[in-house]
């Protein structure tokens, strides 16, 4: 089992009041409470981050759109000017 520090929180009484009724509900303590939603909030906040990773390579790489690129006679074709 990982060694388990110690910390101190301030809150509000009311929010107190309705945290410890949420832990009672769910058979924890305030404090596996708190532990639990930190994990839970690192675990978004990790998926949050190799989901932007993968994002921004996707970006770095030109992705193919289909089609064939047009020549370049029919990029500079000037029939309207002559």
């Amino acid at each position: 089992m990982a060694e388990k520090h110690n910390i101190t929180v301030a809150i509000e009484r009311g929010l107190l009041k309705r945290a410890r009724a949420v832990a009672a509900r769910r058979g924890k303590s305030v404090s596996a409470l708190l532990s639990d939603e930190l994990r839970a909030l690192i675990n978004q906040d990790a998926h949050y981050s190799a989901a932007r990773k993968r994002a921004f390579a996707l970006f770095s790489t030109p992705m193919a759109l289909g089609g064939i690129p047009p020549g370049r006679e029919t990029l500079h074709e000037r029939r309207n000017l002559r």
